[in-house]
């Protein structure tokens, strides 16, 4: 059975949009990509590595832990063995306590692949394959979290573009999540119940015609 860890924010984590609850394991998409990967005879145990607010390289202000390449490192030494790590980023960098834009961005998603690469695995443990996952673009953030992400939907524009780059350039896999998705209506942000089962498939599918099994 290969390892398969996904890491992320609250898009995978699976809070569902304007609230603070979240979907079970097989309604989220970390859960239904296991489902889709093992209903083909691909054995796999998905980890879900996934905390709301996380950033790639920028801190929170207001909650600790939310600095990705912080911890990245001993996440992979901790789950190793792993085949592939979903890399799924992005959304929080564009957070009103930050003025990023995507380039930026995309530069933070570039240190968390060297992270990935250089994690201090067992030697005779091999070095996971990575898949960058662009996230769906912010469209107009309401609810709750309209302050947090004031003008992000204009900040965060050409992410997936430079995600792409920067996938290309670092020898990484890419899948574009705007290609099948987008976020919720209701908060801007977040992903519905079916946008999960929808990537979850598709992300299965992206890697099914890969070359990593």
């Amino acid at each position: 059975m290969e390892q398969i860890l996904v890491y992320s924010d609250s898009l995978s984590w699976g809070i569902i949009p304007n609230t603070r609850e979240r979907l079970s394991f097989e309604k989220r998409w970390p859960g239904i990509f296991e489902e889709s990967l093992n209903s083909k005879n691909k054995k796999v145990r998905v980890i879900e590595n996934c905390l709301n607010g996380r950033r790639t390289v920028w801190s929170d202000p207001f909650k600790n832990g939310r600095k990705a390449s912080n911890d990245l490192a001993q996440a992979i030494e901790i789950n190793s063995p792993l085949k592939l790590v979903l890399l799924m980023l992005g959304t929080n960098d564009f957070q009103c306590t930050h003025d990023n834009n995507a380039w930026l961005s995309a530069q933070g998603t570039i240190k968390l692949i060297n992270i990935i690469k250089g994690a201090p695995i067992e030697p005779s443990m091999p070095v996971p394959e990575i898949m960058v996952i662009a996230p769906p673009k912010i469209m107009l953030p309401k609810g709750y979290i309209a302050n947090k992400f004031k003008n992000a939907e204009a900040r965060c524009i050409n992410l997936a573009n430079e995600l792409e780059i920067a996938a290309k350039e670092n020898c990484t896999y890419f899948f574009d999540a705007n290609e099948v998705i987008e976020a919720s209506s209701v908060d801007g942000i977040h992903l519905d119940e079916e946008e999960h089962k929808v990537l979850g498939d598709a992300i299965a599918t992206a890697v099914l015609s890969s070359e990593i099994f």
